[in-house]
């Protein structure tokens, strides 16, 4: 299969990444961690392969694996820093279902941005 037929591969597992809704590159785009002139020269991974980012996703739709990393578990981390960050990226991951389920309303990749991230990369 040509590289563009294919989807981005993540860079853990190697496999595609088939999902809107699996993208750990999409999810930290929508929450305004990527620039978007970088975000096609950014490796891929799958939220489940990546775990540490993962743990902060609060959503009964995203069954994703524990963070057992010592020092990266909510668990050890600041609880103040866990609420902002959990509120954040499960706000971004709610976003990436509703690009995922609706893409006529997200004619642009820049229109899948949080609203308070829309003017970060003008």
């Amino acid at each position: 299969m040509a590289r563009c037929d294919q989807g981005y591969l993540c860079r853990i597992c190697k496999e595609e990444v088939e999902r809107l809704s699996e993208s750990e590159l999409y999810l930290r785009f929508v929450i305004g961690e990527i620039d978007p002139e970088v975000l096609h020269l950014t490796p891929e991974c799958h939220l489940v392969c990546n775990p540490v980012f993962a743990q902060f996703i609060e959503d009964q739709r995203f069954d994703g694996p524990a963070c057992v990393q010592e020092g990266f578990r909510k668990e050890d981390l600041d609880p103040c820093y866990v609420v902002k960050r959990q509120e954040i990226v499960t706000r971004g991951f709610r976003r990436l279902l509703e690009i995922q389920s609706n893409r006529k309303s997200f004619p642009q990749v820049q229109d899948y941005l949080l609203e308070e991230f829309k003017g970060k990369w003008k």
